[in-house]
């Protein structure tokens, strides 16, 4: 569905959200939680696990701001964060430290959806596609070789030392490819990602991800008359840009 008429003679790169756009973080950690914890419900975990992520990352910043640490990469995150939700559930005792440490890394083992290698694939015949993710750089690389994912170039908060939606992360990407910010593209499973990318300057695509939290809570996917394009998924996306 086109959002409005749209050309797209002058893009060059398409910059992909990850989680949730690309990756489907809930039926993936939910499963390896499962498998890590019998018994305890999976599809809560995940959701618990990911509410902690903007916190973590809001702290971080305001850490650096403060002048009292650097960044963090967001595999840190991830096991501090799942140390507070083993604690909630009252698993502490659950896990052990190489537990802990192998269950947070089910974030690199994410499964990428359905339409997502293919799509890419299609994308990338025409255009340069990268990744834009708050995810460090191993993670993004290591989940990319699991899942297939054909990016060009893996991108991430690492490289601009700071998380999305500071702008260095959306204009780092036209920087690392001598763009204009219009020429770039966003595409996200996330009003706020792209509201803060049109804010830069980048072109924006919507991709529907309505079980991103898992089917018992689908989001409202309704588009945005301000983003560029919306698409029920990335193949989609390819369709309406000539791929």
């Amino acid at each position: 569905m086109r959002a409005a008429p749209f050309d797209a003679s002058d893009l060059r790169v398409i910059a992909f959200d990850v989680f949730g756009t690309v990756v489907d973080w809930h039926s993936g950690i939910s499963a390896e939680v499962a498998q890590a914890l019998p018994g305890v419900d999976g599809a809560s975990f995940a959701l618990a696990w990911r509410a902690g992520y903007q916190p973590a990352m809001k702290a971080v910043m305001e850490r650096i701001a403060a002048g009292e640490g650097g960044f963090t990469l967001l595999d840190e995150l991830h096991l501090s964060m799942l140390d507070h939700v083993l604690q909630d559930f009252g698993l502490s005792d659950r896990l052990d430290m190489a537990a802990r440490r192998h269950l947070s890394r089910a974030w690199h083992r994410l499964p990428a959806w359905p339409d997502a290698v293919e799509g890419l694939t299609r994308l990338k015949r025409k255009f340069t596609i990268c990744t834009l993710s708050n995810g460090n750089i191993g993670l993004l690389t290591e989940m990319a070789k699991r899942a297939g994912l054909p990016w060009d170039c893996v991108l991430s908060a690492e490289v601009f030392k700071a998380y999305k939606p500071d702008p260095r992360t959306y204009l780092g990407v036209a920087g690392v490819f001598d763009a204009t910010p219009g020429q770039v593209m966003l595409a996200a499973a996330h009003h706020d990602d792209l509201a803060a990318a049109r804010v830069c300057g980048l072109k924006t695509a919507y991709i529907e991800r309505p079980f991103e939290h898992g089917r018992a809570q689908p989001k409202d996917v309704s588009p945005n008359p301000e983003n560029s394009l919306h698409a029920r998924d990335i193949g989609e996306l390819a369709d309406l840009l000539g791929c």
